[in-house]
């Protein structure tokens, strides 16, 4: 019998890139950190052997994207304490 299509991990990897090209039309680092969550569970299912249920997936994909989106969060966030200012308009 064939594995259900949550444990196929190509399709983890598809919808990782499906993720990133939205990240790039959507900017902003949130679509980012799913990204990479489904990325990493997809590279989790090739590992032979690990056939985890749908809830634990879930929540490992959870999990991994929460710790992605915080990563980002931390390298590309202002240093603490910096506002962003504008010193001029864009249309003059």
């Amino acid at each position: 019998m064939a594995d259900p299509f949550w444990l196929t991990w190509w399709i983890w990897l598809a919808g990782a890139l499906v993720l990133a090209i939205v990240e790039v039309v959507l900017p902003g680092f949130i679509f980012l950190g799913f990204a990479i969550g489904a990325a990493i569970t997809g590279l989790l299912l090739l590992i032979p052997g690990v056939t985890p249920s749908l809830p634990i997936l879930l929540l490992i994909f959870a999990v991994l994207s929460l710790i992605a989106w915080l990563v980002l969060r931390r390298m590309f966030a202002l240093p603490h304490g910096q506002v962003k200012t504008f010193n001029h308009d864009i249309n003059d």
